[in-house]
């Protein structure tokens, strides 16, 4: 379904903010690709793009590829942005370039949908999802691009159906050039954890698209490049049992037609293990990694965040339950927890080495709008507007002692030894209960012309000129007796930007939390030389609202 627009063809940019450097975009491991410049593509803008009407010009760029230009400006009748929280200097950055060409702005996405009030610069702000608001703010850009006399809010009083989504437009974005592909089945999530915003912002009763739609959708990625792994965003997979039950088969069916080319991953609630029906189609469907958010393996903190579903089965069982489906999990931690102590820190090492979970994403909590942390924190007036820091919540624990403890666990659990063997138990005891598909659209041309790349990326940047190299060919040589060249490529892409990254977060160059306003340097990854000068504004780390959930190919 697309908007209507009934007063003239419109030429409309789409500009989407950039990263910087973060532990959930991966991009110390582009260079060991074969062409990756960017984490995934947005579905939000791709979204809006698809939605606007057919004969409109439209003009998509992503500033982690490339920054839009003078020419992409002059171009342009109104210029659309979309961001989160931590995006929030870019996205005003894009807003201040955009005007110097007397351009109208419109913005939404999850944080100005949360807070309209950031963004006093912009011309339209869209608050809420795709809907009324959107099909008003295309009416008005239809009968007059021109920047409006004072900032306009236009808020969603009725949500289009998501079984009414266009398929976004991916053609638009380079995909090939993005190291997961993006889908979207549902938006909600039935659970209220104090620290995320997602039912506030989206609601508990998980909407959804078609069985139908989404194999429409894969299609469209596999057309437009995709290639390795495409990642269910979706808040909760298991949001709604029934539907994800009801998607599956489709996506088996899939899988089968299309020679299993991609993996499959998404983010459920822990207590997925519960449910064999499901973790068994999934298997089928290919599903290789899932994003739990177990925070915290302490049973009274996860009782206080109300996350007491992660204890409806003993966290170390759930684990190896999802393990033995064939599921690697990656998991979310937060430090900083009102429940923490001084010895919080070495309790979390000793889980990471007895749950052997190679990722962890260790973030300090961050209060966000409009999730009952950050009510109850300002009603004990413990909110601090501070950008200087790394998160806005004053701790029990003393804030040097809490930032030390961060630094120190991503030093010591992403030593490469330590993670190399967390790696070694997946290969043995994970990755073997997968299916294990041997099909003529896995062994094609392209497929093997990209594992050589990789693999010939690897040996040279880790193999001779890394500096873990010795603990690296140890884990190689065994890979290359076994024949296990897949889970060497796909261990060691994501190993590399965690000991990169882990290493700089240890020496305090990163924000120890990574929804944090505090500016750090941005990351040159995907810049071309001559686009430098342009990124002179520091930009901050990008997430989901609800938090990154990272994902390994």
């Amino acid at each position: 379904m697309r908007g209507v627009g009934q007063h003239g063809i419109r030429r409309i940019l789409c500009v989407f903010p950039r990263y910087t450097s973060s532990f959930g975009t991966f991009e110390h491991a582009y260079p060991l690709t074969g062409g990756v410049q960017a984490f995934m593509p947005p579905q939000g803008l791709l979204l809006i793009a698809a939605y606007l009407p057919a004969d409109w010009k439209v003009r998509f760029i992503d500033e982690n590829i490339r920054f839009a230009t003078d020419e992409d400006f002059e171009w342009a009748e109104a210029v659309f942005v979309s961001g989160m929280h931590i995006q929030r200097q870019q996205m005003n950055d894009i807003c201040r370039r955009a005007h110097a060409f007397n351009l109208s702005v419109a913005l939404g996405g999850p944080s100005v949908s949360a807070c309209p009030d950031y963004y006093p610069s912009f011309d339209y702000l869209h608050v809420g999802e795709l809907g009324d608001a959107t099909d008003e703010l295309i009416e008005r850009l239809a009968r007059d691009p021109s920047r409006p006399a004072a900032q306009v809010v236009l808020k969603t009083a009725s949500r289009l159906d998501m079984d009414k989504f266009p398929i976004p437009a991916y053609e638009l974005a380079d995909i090939k050039h993005y190291f997961l592909g993006s889908i979207q089945y549902s938006s909600g999530c039935p659970y209220q954890c104090e620290f995320c915003d997602i039912p506030g912002l989206y609601g508990r009763n998980p909407r959804l698209k078609t069985p139908e739609q989404i194999t429409r959708e894969l299609d469209k990625l596999l057309e437009c490049g995709i290639s390795g792994s495409v990642y269910f965003v979706d808040d909760n997979f298991i949001g709604n049992r029934k539907a994800a039950l009801e998607l599956l088969p489709h996506l088996i069916e899939w899988q089968k037609k299309t020679g299993y080319v991609l993996r499959f991953s998404c983010e459920a609630t822990l207590n997925i293990a519960k449910r064999p029906e499901i973790l068994s189609q999934m298997r089928e469907a290919f599903f290789a990694t899932i994003f739990c958010g177990i925070e915290t393996p302490d049973p009274v903190a996860l009782k206080a965040m109300h996350k007491d579903h992660n204890m409806m089965v003993p966290i170390m069982e759930a684990i190896r339950t999802l393990n033995d489906y064939g599921m690697e999990v990656v998991s979310g931690i937060i430090l900083g927890l009102d429940t923490d102590k001084p010895e919080t820190g070495q309790h979390l090492l000793e889980f990471i080495d007895h749950s052997r979970i190679p990722l962890l994403t260790i973030n300090l909590l961050q209060a966000l709008p409009k999730t009952p942390l950050w009510d109850r924190l300002k009603r004990e007036n413990r909110l601090i507007d501070d950008d200087g820091r790394d998160s806005n919540v004053d701790f029990r624990l003393p804030y040097d002692h809490v930032v030390a403890t961060w630094r120190d666990c991503m030093g010591r659990a992403y030593e490469p030894e330590k993670l190399m063997e967390r790696y070694e138990y997946q290969i043995r005891e994970t990755y073997p209960k997968r299916i294990q598909p041997r099909t003529p659209q896995q062994r094609s041309w392209r497929n093997i012309k990209l594992g050589l790349t990789m693999l010939r990326n690897i040996f040279w940047k880790v193999g001779v000129r890394g500096d873990y190299r010795r603990v690296f060919w140890k884990f190689a040589l065994r890979r290359l007796a076994r024949g296990e060249i897949e889970y060497l490529i796909s261990s060691v892409l994501v190993a590399h930007h965690l000991i990169m990254f882990a290493r700089s977060a240890s020496r305090g160059k990163t924000n120890a939390s990574y929804y944090s306003l505090k500016l750090r340097e941005t990351a040159e990854t995907a810049v071309s030389a001559e686009h430098k000068a342009v990124a002179t504004v520091p930009t901050l780390r990008a997430d989901r609202s609800s938090g990154q959930r990272v994902t390994p190919v």
